[in-house]
């Protein structure tokens, strides 16, 4: 009988189906990887298997049993625990006190020598050598992650979810964590184990499963099957588009932007790029691979702590004003906190960089802002009852383009996007790439940071980036296969 047992799951968002009928069988001691493409539903899959989301249809079963109650967290924590990508760790906290927050005494004052070797005894027992006094804070990521393991399973569950465990770690600290792992399998642990990565997969898990578009694809012994079948489980080979016909884009101008041994601290390292007037490249990889910290830093929200941005030969100082000054506009990922002021009119947000433009000594005049919004709308498309309509009355695709046309109003040099179709409609995808393709005609170079193939079929290179470097270069033709492989950090 299996462990843990989630058949029939399905998942609703308005619209949008995060899980469609969807299921995962883990049985005792096993450690059971779940892999997929992001916006498979692996992480809707993990709120649902630890009480935060209560699916639409299906059911939940711990070792034969129904699983607790939602409102039942203390059940929840006893049943299954989890170790999260990003780390629950208080920094402001000791370790004794992150081990056992909320359960510092049972009754009356805490006593801290008996909570530190209460706390001492729980490391030990796990094998993880840190001092229960230190400050969290203080703590390296491997340390903070092992504490937080050993948190998990202080609760009392034999069921433990690992989302992402190595995204932060190098590689000595990856095989301590794998060995940590073997002992606590060998010791009666199940765990599920969910990485990007499926070297991994294949040296620490007994079983695979694979979800594609919200469904279940396959499960099987790792020992059965090889990186392909499950790059082409993930991809869904046998439907979906061969290859990529090539852009057939060439240039012998000068690189437009140039990017020289970038550094920054837990994102990336000795990054080098160039791109030429109108092309059009793409960089994918997995949530924790630094792309979104690279293109961000490109657009001046982030500074890097090495290495150089130029602009026309012109070295970029960081923020995002010396970017606009330098010539380069952004898209930023989260449209709705960095993209969008949503108390003012569309016209207001399309025009924000132009104050310059729309009247005398920075002063906006409304009939030249109405006018030149008027025609930034019929540009992109815009569909909105006027130009002084709120902008967050937009749907999500009108409002992702105001954004577009925000960052290609001063005619930047360089355009930096980042999931640019994340949340819209077909319709919407298909006018957004095609404004972006008409910038690149008309000379603009385009960096395309996207987790969708779909877009990325839109470039005339894709960059796959891994562990925060540049691990493929990908010119146009690749196929579906070639691209995920990379992004898994293996051999297509």
């Amino acid at each position: 009988m299996a462990l843990v047992e989630a058949a029939g799951i399905t998942k609703r968002f308005g619209p949008t189906i995060a899980l469609d009928d969807a299921g995962i069988a883990i049985e005792p001691g096993a450690t059971h990887a779940l892999v997929g493409r992001n916006g498979a539903g692996k992480s809707t899959l993990v709120a649902v298997l630890t009480g935060l989301l209560r699916p639409d249809a299906g059911t939940v079963r711990f070792g034969g049993e129904p699983a607790p109650a939602l409102a039942d967290r203390d059940g929840w924590r006893r049943t299954v625990a989890c170790v999260y990508q990003k780390s629950t760790i208080i920094p402001a906290l000791s370790v004794a006190e992150n081990l056992f927050l909320n359960r510092q005494a049972d009754h009356g004052p805490i006593r801290w020598g008996a909570l530190r070797r209460r706390a001492g005894a729980l490391l030990e027992e796990y094998g993880v050598r840190v001092d229960p006094a230190a400050m969290a804070g203080d703590l390296g990521v491997e340390a903070r992650q092992l504490v937080e393991i050993a948190r998990a399973l202080s609760h009392g569950s034999r069921f433990i979810i690992l989302d992402e465990p190595t995204a932060r770690l190098d590689g000595a600290a990856i095989d301590r964590l794998f060995d940590r792992m073997r002992s606590l399998a060998a010791a009666g642990v199940t765990m599920l184990f969910i990485s990007h990565h499926l070297k991994e997969i294949f040296e620490v898990c007994d079983t695979v499963t694979v979800f594609r578009d919200a469904r279940h694809i396959l499960t099987a012994p790792v020992g059965s099957v090889d990186h392909a079948s499950v790059v082409a489980a993930m991809t869904g080979s046998d439907t979906g588009p061969a290859a990529v016909a090539a852009r057939g884009f060439t240039s012998s101008a000068d690189p437009v932007l140039r990017l020289s041994g970038l550094r920054l601290a837990g994102a990336y390292d000795d990054i080098s790029v160039e791109l030429r007037p109108g092309e059009i490249v793409g960089v994918t990889g997995s949530g924790s691979s630094g792309k979104v910290s690279l293109a961000e830093t490109v657009g001046g929200l982030r500074k890097a702590d090495a290495g150089s941005i130029e602009v026309a030969g012109r070295v970029v100082r960081p923020g995002v004003p010396a970017a606009l000054k330098a010539g380069i506009g952004l898209v930023p990922e989260d449209r709705h906190r960095e993209g969008l002021v949503p108390l003012l009119s569309v016209a207001e947000n399309a025009t924000l960089p132009l104050t310059d433009r729309l009247g005398p000594a920075g002063t906006a005049l409304p009939a030249r802002r109405t006018a030149l919004a008027e025609e930034m709308i019929r540009r992109f498309d815009i569909h909105t009852s006027s130009p002084a309509a709120p902008v967050g009355s937009l749907s999500g695709g009108n409002a992702q383009k105001v954004v577009l046309a925000r960052g290609l109003s001063t005619d930047p040099r360089v355009l930096v996007l980042i999931n640019p179709t994340a949340g819209v409609d077909v319709r919407s995808k298909e006018s957004l790439l095609g404004a972006v393709r008409a910038a690149a005609d008309t000379g603009t170079a385009v960096l395309m940071v996207s987790d969708e193939l779909d877009d990325l079929r839109h470039c005339d290179r894709v960059l796959v980036m891994f562990h925060g470097r540049i691990t493929a270069s990908l010119p146009g033709g690749w196929d579906d296969q070639q691209v995920v492989a990379a992004i898994e950090g293996v051999s297509s």
